[in-house]
């Protein structure tokens, strides 16, 4: 009679946990940061396992299917030389695998999507190509491995320091216990925090607090969390029907769909007009923003004639979802918002197809885009996530202009730079958002050590949209490029703290650590600090004001 080990009993046991497996370096989430965190550990020569909840690595990139949001100058500076890496990598896997366009093989900044956030814009699936083509030597290797549809259920926690994580495989109910000398959180929603009882904040904090201009006069709002989207992917087929089955909330969303597009009770030859321009963006020779556009990732006309029968866009523009937050609530609570999310956005799709005059019944979810069955991301869009109580805070007011004119604050201990806008999606005090009321008031950033490390834990470390800042500061540190440095700085700490037998704390509490780390970020081409002072700007904001800006059909930049 054969015995089976205790791997292969409990391997037939769902929900018992498995023996437990160690590494150098855990990080549980497989997002933008999670996956620079990996790339950073790895280079440096530590075992990492990388974790991910969905099916997909990369982040807001790919499974919350948002393309790039980038400041206008990440072409050339504010970016670290890994996430140029990665987003050359994308322009030559199109390159290589597609049939590109004479005009569109020539152009250096090609845009795949030819989208107005971002100079390259691509799908999801080739995003998260590129990130295993950029993660394939350490996976041959066993310096990386990646747990797919792995969710942490458990921190186990002594003291200060963090010494295992348990996670479970939603595909078969198993759990998997992981340990390592460094942890870093790269969930979107800096999951690990709570399990852990770690010190973190949410919401929105009150001027007392901190003392930001933009803070709230009264008090704190630990709630008011900026709002997540549920996006999808869609192509567009005239003269055929691929109109969905009607959503079952359409009608609790469809007012607010008319208000959005400008629609009203009559509809007139200039009403029509706006609608087409809806999904329909004028002749290449004038060249205008639309929803279409907006996000899109694939440009049809960007490649050899009849090869695609469509662009493929991201529905972006009208499904914020405000009725809640998926964090700090009950899971009663926050499973109910994730799906009037996801009912919000088919309600989108429904109306466009059905009620916009004309109406786009070839509008078409295009599932294989993201991954799923209904053509919605496999995670929402999440905006604003959990922050830890960190030794330093990024406050508003080290960059605002008019509180410096010279120039931001800058941080001694700096892990790397961003330079987005600050983008608060609400309601500003007058009729526009708070993001244009913001606009042009803030200097490019970097990001200090400082915010990376806890108030206590001593080895958890944040590698995404976690780290120590404010409501109103989170809004320039939670786009790509900041998100990617920021985890591919956590690595690098991590990396660097087992080879120096350091602290984190002790990294940046002395003078000849900190610079030594610094020297290591510079090696492996991470900025710390601008080499041209600028007024922070999205990459659209920018250019917007640009007569004939060039998004990206490389017909109009270079001709037939």
């Amino acid at each position: 009679m054969c015995l089976l080990t205790r791997r292969q009993l409990l391997a037939y046991l769902p929900g018992l946990a498995l023996a437990r497996e160690g590494c150098d370096v855990l990080i549980v989430g497989g997002s933008l940061g999670g996956v620079a965190a990996a790339l950073a550990a790895a280079r440096l020569g530590k075992r990492v396992i990388l974790t991910e909840e969905t099916a997909w690595i990369g982040g807001q990139a790919t499974t919350q299917g948002v393309p790039l949001d980038e400041h206008p100058w990440i072409e050339e500076r504010g970016r670290s030389e890994s996430y140029a890496q990665f987003r050359e990598g994308v322009r030559n896997y199109y390159r290589r695998h597609y049939p590109l366009t004479p005009a569109a093989r020539a152009d250096k900044y090609f845009n795949p999507g030819a989208g107005w956030v971002s100079a390259c814009c691509f799908e999801p699936v080739v995003g998260q190509a590129v990130l295993y083509e950029m993660l394939a030597p350490h996976l041959t290797s066993g310096r990386v491995r990646i747990l797919l549809n792995h969710r942490p259920t458990a921190v186990e926690m002594d003291g200060d320091r963090c010494r295992a994580v348990t996670l479970l495989d939603d595909r078969n109910s198993r759990k998997i216990t992981l340990t390592a000398p460094y942890v870093l959180d790269a969930t979107a929603l800096g999951d690990l925090l709570p399990l852990a009882r770690m010190e973190y904040v949410t919401g929105a904090e009150s001027k007392s607090q901190t003392g930001e201009p933009t803070a709230l006069d009264g008090p704190a709002e630990p709630l008011k969390m900026q709002p997540f989207t549920h996006l999808i992917a869609v192509d567009h087929l005239p003269g055929e029907d691929h109109t969905i089955e009607k959503p079952r909330e359409y009608e609790k969303w469809r007012a607010g769909f008319r208000g959005f597009v400008g629609m009203a009770e009559s509809h007139g030859d200039e009403l029509q007009l706006r609608m087409r321009r809806l999904f329909a963006p004028q002749p290449s020779d004038q060249y205008a923003s639309s929803i279409w556009n907006f996000r899109r990732v694939f440009c049809a006309g960007n490649f050899q004639a009849g090869a695609f029968p469509s662009d493929i866009t991201m529905l972006m523009t009208g499904n914020e979802y405000h009725g809640g937050p998926i964090i700090e609530v009950s899971p009663g609570e926050a499973s109910r918002h994730r799906e009037a999310a996801k009912q919000l956005t088919l309600s989108l799709v429904y109306f466009s197809q059905t009620e916009l005059d004309p109406a786009y019944p070839g509008i078409r979810p295009r599932g294989d885009v993201l991954g799923s069955e209904d053509g919605l991301a496999q995670y929402p869009y999440i905006r604003e996530s959990r922050r830890i109580k960190a030794e330093f805070t990024v406050l508003e007011q080290h960059f605002r202009v008019d509180l410096h004119p010279d120039g931001p604050v800058l941080y001694k201990d700096s892990v790397g730079v961003g330079g987005y806008r600050m983008d608060i999606h609400e309601r500003g005090t007058g009729a526009t958002s708070r993001t244009w009321e913001l606009h042009g008031k803030h200097w490019v950033q970097q990001i200090p050590l400082g915010a990376l490390i806890p108030v206590r834990a001593e080895n958890l470390l944040p590698a995404a949209k976690n780290i120590g800042t404010t409501h109103v500061t989170n809004g320039a540190f939670r786009l790509h490029p900041v998100e990617w440095n920021i985890g591919e700085a956590a690595g690098a700490l991590a990396a660097h703290c087992l080879d120096r037998k350091l602290s984190p704390r002790e990294v940046r509490g002395k003078a000849s650590h900190l610079e030594d780390f610094q020297r290591t970020l510079m090696k492996m081409g991470i900025e710390l600090r601008w080499s041209r002072l600028e007024v922070a700007r999205s990459y659209n904001s920018h250019y917007a004001e640009v007569p004939g800006w060039y998004f990206g059909e490389a017909e109009r930049k270079y001709g037939k």
